[in-house]
């Protein structure tokens, strides 16, 4: 596959991931929380960095194709974060992840209460798939996006050169 096959593949696949989660959200009414809205961000610079390197920049589209990649390592990351928050193996953030009963004072309990009618909570699972979450299926797949932009990003393999006999 070509260099802007690559591209393009990994463009679309943020591009469907993009429009998946608007579909959980708007057709599915499954509201998104403030981890999930985060994890979109990185979608949509990978859709503007294909389109880029597609069209208006494509003499810079191995460069542009690592910056893709690192955008979506990091999205990678910040997906197995938010699936590690839902699964309870380490905290998220407080504004938005429960509140330990036995830690918590009154205040913050009922903080989180007043917060909660209004707040979807980023250490619950709404919608899983073969026991993985949205947030998890988000971390398997952009990184394999992120592979396919690295594998953009990398020079043309040289033919290997047979001497003359």
């Amino acid at each position: 596959m070509s260099v802007y096959g690559r591209i393009l593949l990994a463009g679309f696949g943020s591009l469907m991931l993009l429009l998946g989660a608007l579909g959980f959200q708007h057709i599915g009414e499954l509201a998104p929380c403030p981890m999930c809205i985060w994890q979109r961000w990185p979608h949509v610079g990978a859709v503007l960095i294909a389109l880029a390197a597609l069209t208006l920049m494509w003499r810079l589209r191995r460069p542009l194709a690592a910056l893709g990649a690192v955008a979506m390592a990091g999205n990678a990351a910040l997906g197995l974060f938010h699936a590690g928050v839902e699964q309870k193996w380490w905290e998220g953030p407080s504004s938005c992840s429960g509140v330990d009963p036995s830690s918590a004072s009154a205040e913050d309990m009922l903080k989180s209460l007043e917060e909660s009618s209004t707040l979807v909570m980023c250490d619950q699972i709404v919608w899983d798939l073969f026991g993985i979450s949205m947030a998890g299926w988000n971390a398997i797949i952009s990184l394999g996006l992120a592979l396919l932009w690295i594998f953009a990003a990398l020079p043309k393999t040289p033919t290997r050169y047979v001497a003359p006999t």
